[in-house]
Parts: structure tokens; sequence; C-alpha cells
């Protein structure tokens, strides 16, 4: 029997399930999250909760516990504009809107009798299909819901949990789904699922796993290196080994070392495929001066900068980190800056991120990357905090 050879493709997989690069982790209870989620989903009557950092797994979690067939896949995005909760699922498993049903009864051997009713679907059809099909609803993004269709999302799940209907809810951290947490009718019926960053270590195990079965030799200090670039991110890591493999022409069978430079190349190879162009250039931009100038500042980098564009090169500098504080970013904003007289204090720094989140707040998801909360910036997406790094 000939065995098919592995393509880097094929264990490297950093938008799809990576069947060759799954690694299983434990949660902070010593549990493996897959039989927490199999627990959670065998236990009638309860919501299930899954809350995690972006590109984190949350996703690839519920595809490796759930088969392809008894999955229905929605986002919260689904229902930004109030669209109704049943008709978008309704939709989505293809059950018609509205029809005619015909009902034949034979009455002789020579008589049959048929009765045809019309009908309009219901949330009650929904949930029946549901649970006769032993479907899962996995509400994915929630938080890009309105917060009315939230509240009403979560007033729908409470009623339809109770009659076999199982659904997974999937959100961010810090835009926690608090409708559905703090819904007092749904105390004792929640599943919690809290996702954790993936560490160092966790990390190193797809690179390690992977260039193994593409027969690649990768040293523990190169497999580190590159799991600190990931930034937590499993689905970055896979890209950045995909990337590896590609700069290294390993498909056409060149086996070479993972050097330094070829770590470059690859972190820029990878961000090729990532556009954040815009994005960068509009918090970097600020808003619109009102006559005032702003004030410049002259950089250790050689260039002129006013406060909007150090702060989104203060957010590229080592070490890489998904979150930090007002202080964090006035630290690093100050080691860019040449004159130490000229330095910003921290209510300035203070002010110039709370605009740059006004600025992104009613842009489009994909400007959604940063997040200003309780004194402390959010880089919500490792994509964009890698493009900064090495995209530009």
């Amino acid at each position: 029997m000939c065995i098919k050879k592995l393509l880097s493709s094929d264990v490297f997989k950093p938008c799809n399930f990576p069947e060759h690069t799954y690694i299983p982790r434990e949660s902070k209870f010593g549990i493996e999250y897959e039989q927490r989620l199999n627990l959670a989903l065998n236990v009638s009557g309860t919501l299930i909760s899954i809350i995690g950092a972006s590109k984190m797994g949350k996703t690839v979690l519920c595809e490796k516990v759930i088969p392809f067939e008894r999955q229905v896949n929605i986002s919260g995005a689904d229902f930004s504009n109030g669209e109704d909760f049943w008709s978008v699922i309704a939709q989505k498993i293809g059950l018609p809107f509205e029809g005619k049903t015909t009902e034949s009864k034979q009455i002789s051997n020579t008589e049959q009798h048929s009765k045809t009713e019309s009908f309009i679907l219901t949330k009650d059809m929904v949930i029946k299909h549901f649970a006769s099909n032993n479907k899962v609803l996995i509400l994915d993004d929630f938080h890009y819901a309105s917060n009315e269709a939230q509240k009403s999302i979560s007033s729908h799940l409470k009623d339809a949990i109770r009659r076999d209907f199982r659904a997974i809810i999937i959100s961010l951290p810090h835009r926690s789904d608090a409708p559905i947490r703090n819904n007092a009718d749904l105390a004792g019926r929640l599943s919690l699922i809290d996702i954790e960053s993936w560490k160092i270590n966790e990390l190193e195990e797809i690179a390690t796993k992977g260039f193994k079965q593409l027969n690649v030799k990768i040293s523990t200090q190169v497999a580190q290196k590159i799991a600190i670039e990931s930034l937590t991110s499993p689905q970055l890591m896979q890209y950045i080994c995909l990337s590896i493999c590609t700069a290294l022409n390993v498909d056409n069978g060149e086996t070479k070392e993972i050097t330094s430079n070829i770590l470059e190349k690859a972190y820029k190879l990878t961000t090729s495929n990532l556009d954040y162009a815009d994005v960068v250039n509009l918090i970097s931009k600020g808003p619109l001066s009102k006559g005032k100038s702003r004030t410049m500042y002259s950089t250790k980098l050689g260039e002129q900068m006013d406060l909007y564009k150090l702060v989104v090169e203060s957010l590229s500098k080592n070490p890489p980190l998904m979150g930090l504080t007002i202080d964090d970013i006035k630290e690093r904003v100050s080691d860019l800056i040449q004159n130490d007289m000229m330095k910003p204090d921290r209510q300035k720094i203070k002010n110039t991120v709370t605009q740059m989140q006004k600025i992104i707040t009613d842009k489009d998801d994909i400007f959604k990357v940063l997040e200003w909360k309780d004194d402390m910036i959010y880089i919500t997406d490792p994509l964009f905090l890698f493009y900064l790094r090495w995209g530009r």
C-alpha cells in the first residue's frame, strides 16, 4: 500500500482543522478541554459558554469534539442588525420559512383521502429539528451581535435548552458574553469553559510535531523563538511554520537548517498575507486636527512622530504583549523619544489611546484590533500585532 507523502500544507493548517498538528491541552482544573466540552454536551438542558482570546483555538476545539455533520455554525455578526434568531438558524440548516404539508390517509382499497395544510416556520420546529437530528448550534463571535441581539438571544436560548436544544456560545474575554453569563434565569444551567492563553511550550509542540512529520529538523531554541513570536496564538504558529516550509522549499525535498535569516524571511512572508495597512494608517493618523498642530517628537529611530504614531510604534516593541497598561505604554513611548525633556505625561498618553478607541469603534470588524478598557489596552487580534512587528 502506497502511503501519500505529506505536504507542508497538509501538516500546518492555519485556517482549517489541523489534523496532523492538533495539540490537546489541559485546563486549569487539570482536565483536558476536550473532556470538559464532551461532558458539557452530555448534560442535557445546559448552555455552553466558551470564552477565550482571539485566534486561541476555541472553534478548533469544537471541531475536534463535535463531528462535522452535527455542527451548525453561525456568527454573532449575523445578528448585528436585529435579524430574527430562529429565522437565521432555519436558513442555515435549510428549513423553509413557509410551505404546505400533505397528509394522506387510506380509507379503503380504492379510496384515499388527502389533507393539505399550510405552515409557517416556528422556533418549535427549529428546536425539534435540532433535537431529533442531534445537532449542536455553535454561535461564534457572539460579541459581534448588537447588545439588544445578545439579550434577545439569551432569552431565546433559555427556553430552548430546556427542550434538548444544544448550543455553544463563543466570545472574547474582555467583550465577555455578559447577557449570557449574567442572566439570572440561566443560573445553574451554564457550562462555563474559559480557554487560557497558550503557553510557550504548548506552541512549541505544534512546530516539533509538524516538522517531524515533514522530516525537517528543528531545534528547541528555534521552536521557542517561533512560539514567542506567535503571541499565544496556535493559528499564528501554524502560519509561521507553513511560511518556514515555503522559505525552505520543503515540499520539493530540500532540507536546510532553520537559521535566523530563514526565520526573519518566514515572518515577513507570513505578513504578506495579512492586510492591516489601512488599520495601522487609521490609528496612526488619529482624529482630524481642528487647526491646532500636534506636538512632534524626535525619536531614536531618526523620525519625527506625533503621539499617535508613537503609541502605535510602542505596541510593536519587545517583549510582544497582547495587553499593556498605560504605564507600560508610557515607558515604551519614553524609550522611543530622543529628548528627555519632551516626554509626554501619563494623561496625554491616556487621552491618545482613548481617541484611538473612538476612531475604530464604528469601523468594520477588521479595524477593531484594539480595545481600551479598565486602564488597559488590549490587542484583540494577534495577527495585527505580528503585522506591526514584521509587516511594515
